[in-house]
């Protein structure tokens, strides 16, 4: 299900020399490796997250490396913090040109344990929509001023039939990939290139609490990072896995059985199985 990637580092130095890059959500998972993969070139990345001491940690491992680190803590959910980081990014003396859209949240939680649980849906819109949108409309005019580019670390379940017990994480990731999706024709104009990257389940720390997910296949986030830094040479508008092609118009055929057996689904999360 997942071929390697085939990285040409020496084409993603040269695309990326001199340029200043932010990653969101880089204290762990896809983009703590992208952040490894990219120290080797000469840029500024600026790592952002929540966990400051993650942060520190991970500035410390790229030190003998070829890339200039910053750090910057805090929850992008919290108004001031995010106020914070973006008069950051503002005060950058060579301004903006990349912004990996990472940080995230999931909560797997169906709906009769959810019917007291509205912080569930509202913390996964700060996360998830709110704070990405906020943050980049705040730097588009940098974006703009180094025909920049925007990628946004998204999910293949905003491509296809919603599962049972992922509303509130689903609802939250469609959001996000909708608005950038309206916007990018807008973008393009500006010069500002949008990339949606549609992972299926990468093995991090997000999805550890989901028992059953320990069992399934999933991509490693060093070949997800690998995806991403491939994509920032290519500039191009989407990736999905190879077998997307296939599920999206099976999907679609097959929408009522896909209906049935998500029925049956949420019924076994009611009982209790």
């Amino acid at each position: 299900m997942y071929p390697p990637v085939r990285l040409d580092r020496a084409k993603l130095a040269d695309r990326l020399d001199g340029k200043t890059i932010l990653i969101t959500g880089a204290s762990s998972g896809i983009g703590e490796q992208l952040a490894h993969v990219l120290a080797d070139c000469r840029v500024h990345l600026i790592l952002a997250a929540r966990r400051e001491d993650r942060l520190h940690a991970l500035r410390r491992a790229l030190e003998a490396k070829a890339a200039e680190v910053s750090v910057f803590a805090g929850d992008l959910r919290d108004p001031a913090q995010l106020d914070g980081l973006i008069a950051f990014l503002h005060r950058l003396p060579d301004g903006l040109d990349i912004v990996v859209s990472n940080a995230g949240h999931a909560i797997r939680r169906s709906m009769r344990a959810s019917l007291d649980r509205f912080h569930d849906f509202s913390r996964t819109m700060a996360i998830n929509y709110a704070a990405p949108v906020r943050l980049l409309l705040a730097v588009l005019p940098l974006l703009e001023r180094r025909r920049g580019h925007i990628v946004n670390v998204s999910t293949v379940s905003a491509l296809l039939p919603p599962v049972p017990g992922w509303a509130a994480y689903l609802a939250s990731k469609g959001a996000f990939d909708i608005w950038l999706r309206a916007a990018a024709p807008e973008l393009a104009r500006w010069g500002v290139a949008v990339t949606s990257v549609y992972f299926p389940l990468v093995r991090t720390p997000m999805i550890e609490p989901t028992a059953a997910y320990r069992r399934l296949p999933a991509r490693s986030p060093q070949d997800a990072a690998a995806v991403i830094a491939r994509l920032l040479t290519t500039r191009r508008r989407s990736y999905r896995p190879w077998w997307m092609y296939v599920a999206q118009p099976a999907a679609a055929v097959f929408r009522p059985l896909w209906i049935r057996a998500a029925r049956r689904m949420a019924g076994g999360e009611e009982d209790g199985r």
